[in-house]
């Protein structure tokens, strides 16, 4: 396998990993910042505070973006078998 195709398949595999994941990060990081926020305000110390929401907008996100990520998982998958048969060369 040349190394120049390997190190491409490699990044491309990492960018599409960070595409994928990219609404569920942003989506916690946004709910976890908001619940870290409600807590400073009302002195509320409750490790259930941050643990909920995240879990309720996550499997919300997930139920509504499975379309989109069946077919991203789908063309990514088609599109890297049909690029091993050029890895060979």
């Amino acid at each position: 396998m040349n190394p120049d195709v390997a190190i491409d398949l490699f990044k491309t595999t990492v960018m599409f990993a960070l595409y994928i994941v990219a609404p569920f990060l942003l989506a916690t990081l946004v709910i976890g910042l908001l619940a870290s926020l409600f807590q400073s305000v009302t002195s509320m110390q409750e490790p259930t505070l941050t643990f909920v929401p995240k879990l309720l907008v996550i499997s919300g996100l997930t139920l509504l973006l499975t379309p989109w990520l069946l077919r991203s998982l789908s063309e990514f998958t088609l599109t890297t078998i049909s690029r091993m048969g050029t890895l060979g060369h």
